[in-house]
């Protein structure tokens, strides 16, 4: 069984930075790819970044070049680095994963950007 949890949300103003954290619990954390989805009040959850299991990593063209998504295959934890963050940033973001026909998410963790 897989688990998800993330955190590092919180408040922060314009061109600042937010590191945020998905602790992933079950078995063969590097086997999978991983995703990090927003998702704003009143819009579709959207797919923000992706790392694969071999360490190829993809982003939506609103966040390339200010968004970084990593992993730690130790430590069993992806992370998404954001800088230059932007109000249109503000969303509950979300860790992804899955595994044949089971989809698995984490509770989710606030970011807002806002002077």
């Amino acid at each position: 069984q897989v688990q998800l949890v993330e955190s590092g949300g919180g408040l922060v103003h314009p061109g600042g930075s937010l590191r945020l954290s998905c602790a992933f619990s079950g078995r063969a954390f590097s086997r999978y790819t991983m995703d990090w989805y927003r998702q704003a009040p009143g819009e579709q959850r959207e797919l923000v970044a992706a790392v694969t299991s071999a360490g190829i990593t993809t982003y939506a063209d609103s966040v390339k070049g200010r968004f970084t998504i990593s992993r730690d295959n130790v430590k069993n934890t992806v992370y998404l680095q954001m800088n230059l963050l932007k109000p249109e940033d503000t969303a509950v973001y979300y860790c992804q994963t899955a595994w044949g026909t089971r989809d698995y998410w984490g509770q989710g963790t606030q970011v807002t950007v806002s002077s």
